[in-house]
């Protein structure tokens, strides 16, 4: 009776186990499923507008472009997808290819279409409202809310090197460099500190952006060698060219409101 029993409970248990592992597995194979459809629900509204989208303007010409860059890439990433993360990853491929396109057709003079869902890479990065325009090693760079003939590269908004970086129009696309190898790195690393760091004449960052620029400082070699890169670009006569730079960029036009506050996620 005893035996009986015991092996009456243990076919239980098993019995137990079996219906937990099929559901769990069941759970998984919904949650892999609904991550897929969102996935290719997104690259294909992205395959829609790469395909029927033509432009002459080059800011929305260079923008199709980058769209048409990132829904390959997306679709490289839906084919090799095996889990929730990858199709995660993939949408977010579609997405900012979406960011691209709406740019594309704002520069076009198109209705940009409904909004998107907010791009996990541009969290707290905000947008630019203002023009601005800096000189760096004897070279300019401007940036705006607005496409331009002297801003012809829209980015979407993300990080950097750790530095956040706004979405908005650039005159050139300082942020591929910045995520280069070797003096590129330093060259884009220059650019984006004339362009938006506090120590350029403006303190009216929250304590988010001064935490991403310190980590990222930290990440060539702290102060001494911040310093040192200084030296090497040029020394006070550069570092007061930047300085000049950011007077014209600092108080009102970067600062408080919308751009201020801990989280950095804010307009500029």
């Amino acid at each position: 009776m005893k035996v009986f029993l015991l092996l009456f409970l243990v076919l239980i248990v098993v019995a137990l186990v079996l219906a937990w592992r099929r559901g769990t597995a069941a759970r998984e194979q919904r949650q892999l499923d609904d991550a897929r459809a969102e996935a290719q629900r997104w690259y294909e509204r992205l395959g829609g507008q790469v395909m029927n989208l033509h432009a002459d303007d080059p800011a929305a010409r260079q923008a199709l472009a980058d769209a048409s860059e990132r829904y390959n890439a997306a679709g490289g990433q839906l084919q090799q997808a095996r889990s929730v993360r990858q199709f995660q990853l993939a949408r977010e491929s579609a997405l900012e290819g979406l960011a691209y396109v709406r740019a594309a057709r704002t520069a076009m003079g198109l209705d940009p279409g409904p909004d998107l869902p907010p791009l996990m890479s541009s969290q707290g990065a905000g947008q630019l409202t203002r023009e601005r325009e800096v000189t760096v090693q004897g070279h300019q760079y401007k940036a705006g809310p607005q496409p331009g003939a002297d801003t012809p590269y829209y980015y979407p908004g993300g990080r950097v090197q750790g530095r956040p970086v706004p979405a908005g129009w650039y005159s050139t696309p300082v942020w591929k460099t910045a995520l280069g190898a070797g003096a590129g790195v330093l060259g884009g690393m220059l650019i984006f500190d004339a362009l938006l760091s506090p120590g350029f004449g403006d303190m009216g960052y929250g304590d988010g952006y001064q935490d991403g620029f310190q980590d990222a400082a930290n990440d060539f070699g702290g102060a001494d060698a911040g310093a040192d890169q200084a030296g090497d670009f040029g020394g006070a006569d550069q570092g007061a060219d930047f300085g000049s730079g950011g007077g014209d960029w600092g108080g009102g036009d970067f600062a408080g409101g919308d751009f201020g506050g801990g989280d950095f996620g804010g307009d500029f």
